[in-house]
């Protein structure tokens, strides 16, 4: 039984405002070349001075992903020549990185172990266009850490599991915004193919994946194609690829470089890095809830549905909203129900629904929830202002007023439901018959005959009594 066997290197470009070793702004999308400076182009004499703030972020993320934190790093250089490394070196981390092991748990229970996270400078980008090769420096010195697994990946879908919940993870740390179409979470995979009890294969490494649907295919492809390689008798070659999206085939780019082919060795320009306990606990108390503990409470304490708890979790901004409405009073399950039904209607991208940029209030949003759950208006009724809500930026008082909010006495309910049930013999021989989505003829019956004025649970309620009595 052949097995595939994958590890991930994952690029993450930290949030701080300036680069790792000089003042240039780190902002995504400026003119070419205009965020670059003589430290971070390798220019003589220019000397490299470390962001504090790079060494607390990748501290932040190695505490998130259950890291122990080295109290003594310091950085290296690893020598190789590329035209988007004007100093043919980069600074990075080889054998004392600022985090060691760690893990991310699937949703199967399987850990998948980190062997390991360092810090480092972002090279150039190389932009090719009719025929030419430009070089742009702004991403140079950009800071990265370097998340490095062991090879426990088993399937492309637990690489995507994991991917996920690390972007995930980083995003609510606010240590990255892990936007692949920009660039600032990229993957290598080394993979191999371990054939039953026999020993781990040659592994071929997939370089500078941006999209995790890639990734996945990338995977597949590579673990078929050394599955056919290792089927007509030959043997896996070790290489690095890159993957063609049109062809969906991973394609060789050079042989494998092993470590000792970079001449690692201490920076001479940057001092070692101590690490202070009251730092690092400082850093600790700082982490926020972290998005598998939000879902587990979301699901333990307010009751909701697992799929519902995983959607609203998945954006910080929007589990914050959610929150913060529930503080103000509004029942959970129903801020949760309206958020995924009628905000996210209005939410056309992933993009748009990270940013969460709408015009209600929590406290707004938590007024009109309050309204639907003392039965003063109906889920249409609660829908139809919040849309219009989040049109204009007004309150729910803006769109109902006190004479909409009058409901039915219990009484003029009951016989509402009666004529109702008259009206529909054959929804109730149906619901009698255990055909439950029978019932939804019926209550729009109510509905329609109480204009809007009917506490639909309660109307439910008294149906099914009056059916079963």
């Amino acid at each position: 039984m052949r097995e595939m066997v994958a590890g991930l290197e994952i690029h993450v470009e930290l949030s701080t405002a300036s680069k790792i070793f000089c003042s240039c702004s780190t902002e995504f999308g400026a003119k070419p070349n205009t965020h670059c400076c003589p430290v971070c182009t390798g220019q003589p004499g220019a000397l490299p001075v470390l962001n504090r703030a790079v060494v607390e972020y990748a501290i932040k993320a190695g505490l998130a992903l259950n890291c122990e934190i080295n109290r003594r790093t310091h950085l290296d250089r690893k020598n190789y020549f590329y035209p988007d490394l004007p100093k043919a070196y980069q600074i990075s981390q080889y054998d004392e990185p600022l985090c060691a092991g760690g893990y991310i748990e699937l949703k199967s229970g399987k850990r998948i172990r980190l062997k390991r996270i360092h810090i480092e400078e972002d090279a150039g980008k190389l932009i090719h266009e009719r025929g030419y090769t430009y070089i742009d420096y702004n991403r140079g010195g950009v800071p990265l850490i370097e998340i490095v697994s062991l090879p426990d990946i088993s399937s492309s879908a637990e690489a995507r599991e994991f991917v996920e919940k690390l972007q995930l993870i980083m995003r609510y740390i606010g240590v990255s915004d892990c936007k692949m179409q920009e660039g600032s979470l990229r993957c290598d995979v080394n993979i191999s193919v371990k054939d039953g009890e026999g020993p781990l294969g040659v592994h071929t490494e997939i370089k500078n994946l941006n999209s995790v649907a890639y990734m996945a295919s990338a995977m597949d492809y590579e673990f078929r194609r050394q599955c056919e390689v290792i089927d007509a008798g030959k043997k896996v070659e070790k290489a690095t690829l890159r993957y063609d999206v049109s062809s969906g085939e991973t394609l060789p780019m050079r042989t494998k470089e092993d470590e000792n082919d970079y001449r690692y060795f201490p920076e001479p320009d940057v001092p070692p890095v101590e690490i202070g306990d009251a730092l690092v606990s400082e850093i600790e108390g700082s982490l926020p809830e972290l998005p598998m503990v939000k879902i587990n409470r979301y699901i333990n304490d307010f009751g909701i549905r697992p799929q519902s708890a995983e959607l609203i979790c998945r954006y910080h901004k929007v589990a914050g909203f959610v929150e913060d409405a529930v503080s103000c009073g509004a029942n959970a399950k129903n801020a949760v129900n309206m958020t995924l039904g009628t905000i996210f209607s209005t939410l056309n991208t992933e993009e748009d629904k990270e940013n969460f940029d709408i015009k209600v209030s929590p406290a707004g949003f938590a007024a009109l929830i309050k309204l639907y759950d003392e039965g003063k208006i109906n889920s249409g009724a609660a829908s139809s202002a919040l849309m219009k809500m989040l049109e204009t930026g007004k309150g729910v008082e803006d769109f109902i007023k006190p004479g909409d909010m009058k409901t039915l006495s219990d009484d003029e309910l009951s016989e509402i439901c009666r004529k109702a049930l008259e009206e529909n013999e054959d929804a109730v021989r149906e619901i009698k018959n255990g055909k439950v989505k029978a019932m939804g003829a019926i209550l729009g019956g109510v509905a329609r005959a109480a204009k809007g004025k009917a506490d639909m649970k309660k109307a439910e309620e008294l149906i099914k009594k009056f059916i079963y009595e």
